[in-house]
């Protein structure tokens, strides 16, 4: 993976009650993702849409992105985030 981290790792803590993860898991996630060397170069990560939905949620992922000024394609249910701030140019 690009992120740096080898395997899945889910870092969430469920609440059993509720079945969905506390917002201090859920930031835990983001930080942990956010901290990779490929976000720290400028350069890109890939995350399964599906897991992204399970984890966080869609809007919560697009919602950290947008936070940091990032860029976010979706693309063969994978999302891929642009690590930098600069505009993009879609070549073909």
């Amino acid at each position: 993976m690009c992120s740096g981290v080898k395997g899945r790792l889910t870092l969430l803590r469920w609440d059993r009650d509720m079945d969905m993860a506390t917002a201090d898991d859920t930031e835990r996630w983001l930080d942990h993702l956010f901290s990779a060397k490929a976000v720290a170069r400028g350069g890109v990560i890939r995350r399964s849409v599906a897991w992204v939905e399970h984890e966080i949620g869609r809007e919560r992922f697009i919602g950290a992105v947008a936070e940091r000024g990032f860029s976010l394609l979706e693309c063969g249910g994978q999302f891929v985030v642009i690590c930098q701030r600069g505009p993009i140019r879609r070549l073909l």
